[in-house]
Parts: structure tokens; sequence; C-alpha cells
């Protein structure tokens, strides 16, 4: 039930960078005891919106109140202390520590100047008992999956007197059931009036958990609505400033029947993530691989693009046997791979754009072989132009870009290599309706021009999508691959989840189906 006064409210936010508005004059409020979701497109203004109300970012104009008290913060540490914390899409804790000393972190318990491990546990077993989580305080948070560590970062911000928590795309590497464990704890969390800002792409997911929705498009307020009363057509709308038919979106790419194996794998082990897996790439081919976290679909293409080395298995590119023992050999045969965290293993912020595109190729001709600062320069504009990079500046810090536009440069990176062979791991995660459409439609465009693709994706609607056939993996091994044009959501979620672990997959079981929907998210109205 929505309160007489909002536990926080934005007037008039404004945040610069030089010449350029972030957010321009955003209202916005959030009451207690809702979950509030803000939309919007990779650089809409969430980001900066979300570190205003946090201290990470001072506004240039506009008032911040808190429980209808005016507050400013000049620093994040300024903002928990006023009982609003927050937790990001990479988990910012410490995989070698305890949980307990996750949870105490920067605020451990001390007796006689000596750290008290027996508050600090006891401190931790009452915050996860309070949230209904059976987690073992004395564990090492390495050992536990993503969820539970996304879990423990939530434990760890609600510890003190929060009373707002800001989840920026808590679900992005989480399985339907993880999800599920979430917004329970979301739920309990709402329970006892904390306000929860939640920030994430899965639009279903936003319907299923939010009250309320706030739209945000170039930085300017769109405005604010009950998912009840907006179906989510129009909100994409919103968010895009256009409709869905004007976006451009393509067909499934129908590669030729006949087209010569560029990549084989035959008996691909690697412990303890793929088992004895085949696997073959046409020419112009995409191929999906589809299954639940933990299935060994990262594994397999990380094996595949020689970043892992396999245990046994051999793989051929172009009929001839392959020692992929590194990257480098790899890439020298025209096997690139786009990891699924382009944050740690992909893009580097601190660098340019330019300097992002060229860093590959530089490295592949090796130090004595410079690029030079006009080749350079070319390159980088040619590809900034041909992938449609925003902003179009090759000087700017790769880091200051949206989601989508990071994935861009770094897929420019790779193919400025000229590749036979691209993997893709979860190239759209994280990026926005507008901007996986744009992605989706380059994978084709690549295919079209006799670019092989793997591509990855949690999203099954997706990979049906784009791929021509699907391999279906569980528990680390390939139970089957069918052609995409037979399948359906609900036919393959039945496949990628079946219990029996050693059946395999007949393609004579699977139902013929009509393809999916071009935008799948944007379909029919409020969950």
């Amino acid at each position: 039930m929505e309160e007489s006064h909002p536990l926080l409210q934005l007037a008039g936010a404004t945040v610069r960078f030089g010449a350029e508005t972030a957010i321009d004059d955003v209202d916005f409020r959030m009451f207690a005891g809702e979950v509030h979701s803000l939309m919007g497109e990779n650089g809409a203004g969430k980001s900066t919106l979300i570190k205003a109300i946090t201290g990470a970012l001072p506004m240039d104009a506009g008032v911040l109140t808190l429980g209808g008290s005016a507050v400013r913060f000049r620093t994040p540490h300024d903002a928990q202390q006023a009982g609003i914390s927050t937790v990001y899409q990479e988990i910012d804790l410490l995989a070698n520590l305890t949980v307990a000393e996750n949870i105490s972190l920067g605020r451990e318990p001390r007796r006689f100047g000596a750290l008290d491990w027996a508050a600090m546990r006891a401190r931790a077993r009452d915050v996860l008992t309070d949230l209904g989580l059976a987690i073992d305080p004395a564990s090492i948070l390495g050992t536990h999956s993503l969820a539970v560590q996304q879990l423990v970062a939530i434990a760890r911000a609600i510890s003190t007197d929060v009373r707002v928590l800001v989840l920026d795309e808590p679900t992005s590497s989480l399985d339907a059931d993880e999800v599920a464990e979430l917004f329970r704890v979301m739920r309990d969390l709402t329970q006892r009036g904390v306000g929860i800002l939640f920030v994430s792409h899965f639009l279903e997911q936003v319907y299923e958990i939010c009250d309320r929705i706030t739209v945000l498009r170039g930085g300017r307020l769109v405005g604010e609505y009950v998912p009840s009363e907006l179906l989510r057509i129009d909100l994409v709308q919103k968010m895009l400033g256009r409709g869905v038919a004007e976006l451009g979106v393509r067909g499934r790419v129908e590669a030729a029947p006949d087209a010569e194996a560029v990549l084989r794998g035959d008996g691909i082990t690697r412990a303890p993530g793929i088992i004895d897996a085949d696997v073959e790439l046409a020419e112009g081919e995409v191929l999906g691989l589809a299954g639940l976290l933990g299935s060994g679909r990262t594994e397999l293409a990380r094996a595949l693009s020689g970043i892992d080395r396999v245990d046994a298995g051999v793989i051929t590119v172009r009929g001839r046997t392959a020692d992929l023992t590194s990257p480098r050999k790899a890439i020298a045969l025209g096997l690139v791979y786009s990891s699924e965290n382009r944050r740690v293993e992909g893009i580097i912020s601190e660098l340019s754009v330019q300097e992002n595109i060229t860093l590959a190729l530089q490295a592949e001709r090796g130090i004595l072989r410079r690029l030079r600062p006009q080749q350079r320069r070319e390159l980088a504009a040619s590809w900034i132009e041909a992938l449609d990079i925003r902003p179009a500046d090759p000087d700017r810090p790769a880091g200051t870009l949206s989601g989508g536009n990071q994935q861009k440069v770094l897929l420019a990176r790779l193919l400025a290599l000229s590749p036979r062979v691209i993997v893709l791991d979860e190239p759209t995660r994280g990026i926005d309706v507008g901007a996986k459409v744009e992605i989706q439609n380059l994978v084709g465009e690549l295919a079209d021009n006799g670019l092989s693709v793997v591509f990855i994706s949690a999203e099954l609607e997706e990979v049906l999508r784009v791929a021509n056939r699907v391999a279906v993996l569980r528990a680390g091994r390939i139970v089957g691959t069918l052609p995409a044009e037979g399948l359906t959501v609900d036919s393959l979620m039945a496949l990628v989840a079946q219990p029996d672990e050693d059946s395999e997959i007949a393609s004579s079981s699977v139902p013929a189906a009509e393809p999916p929907s071009p935008v799948t998210p944007t379909s029919g109205g409020p969950a």
C-alpha cells in the first residue's frame, strides 16, 4: 500500500560530464515496502541516476530527500550510513574470504583491539537466518555458486540498518530457481518496509516482482507507471521511443545445407565441465548452445576457442587437426572468443574505444610491427561506423560506454582479426532490447558473409531466434543437436531441463512449431 510520502525522492536531478548531460531534470520517487524498477535503454541514464542516489556522483542540480529530509551524500559510504545500500551486477566481495568475513567487511567486530571471530560469525549467522538462508558463515565465499554469492552480497547490504536497497542487474547470472529464491528474499524485505530499486533488462521479471516502473530515455524522464496498467509492448516503445516494428528485426540465418565444416570437435572432455562432447560447425552457420547454468556451455566454448586446454578429444579446423593449447594459436587458425564476462575478460575500461578495438590486432602483429597512429584511427573509425558504436568518439574511455556499446567494441576488436569462427558467450547479457536486436542482426549479417558463429544465451528464445541448429547440453554432455526451426521455447526448455541426464534426444520427439516472435519479451500484456 502506498504511503502518503515517498521514502526516497529526487527532484530536478541533473548530472553533467563536461558538455554532455547524462541526466536532465529527472524526478524520481519510491515508497517504503515497494519494488521499483528503473527501465531504459543502455545509455538512458539509469546508472547515472543510481550513482546520484548512492553518493557515487555529485549532482549539478536537484534535491534528494530521504524520509522527508533533504540529504546530500559526498560518498557511497555517506549513503550507506543513511541506510542506502547497493548490490551491483559484478559482485564486489572477496571470494577467498569466508561468508562471515564478507558480510562484516569494513565493519568487523573487535574485542580488546583484535578481531572478534565468534561475534563475526554470530552476526553473519543471524542475518542469514533472518533472510531464511541456510549458508554456513564459516564457508569460503568462492566455493558457492554465483546465486549464493549474490544472496550473501544482499545479506551484507542489509546487515546494517538498510532503508533503501539498490539491486543492479542481480539476476543476469541466475537460473529460474535461483531467481525465485532471490525474489523470495526481496518480498521478505519489502514486508519489513525496505524500498528496493530493481534494475533489470528481463521484462518478465520486472512484471513479476515490481510495484512501479520509472522509464528514462536519453537522460530524461519518460514517466512513472504501474505494471498492471502498462502493456509490455508499450513499455518497450516508451524505452526506445519507437515501436517494435521499427527495430528492423531480421529472420533466422539460413545456412547452406551443403556448407563445408569449418570447426569440428570429437570427444571433447574438459573436467569437470565437459564430457565426451561432439560438435560440428559449418561455414556460415550459427550454432546455438542451450543448457541450464552449470550444463557446460561456457566450458565447451572456452575449449573450442583454445582458452582452456582439453583433457581428451580432437578439434579440427577445416579438416586439419588443431593444436589449440593457447588462445594465440586459436586466433592464428581464425577462432576467436567473446567472454560472458566482458568487464573482466573483455573490455579494458580505462583504455579508449580506439585502443580497445585495435588491441588484439596489435598483439597478433607483435611489438616489432606496430600499427601506425593513422592506421589505428582509420581502423577504429571504420568499425565504429560499421557497428554504429555510440557515441562515435574513438578517444572516449570504453568503460564510460553503455553495456550494449561496450559489447560492440569487443566485437569490433575480434572482427578486426578477420576470423573464420567467432564464439559468442552471452553477448547480449545485461543490455536492453534495442541493443539486443542490433547484436542479433549483426550475428545474422556475419553468418550471411560466411562467418561461422557459436552463440550462447541463457534466453532460449534468443537462441532460437538466431541459430540454425541448437546443441542441447546437460551435465557436461551434448545430448542432442536439433534444427532450430522445429523447436519452441517450451520444447527446448523441456529438453534442457529433462531429468534423465544420460538420455539422448531424438529429433523425432520434438514437435514442429512456428519460430519465436522476433522480440519475444515485448509480446503480450502484463504478467
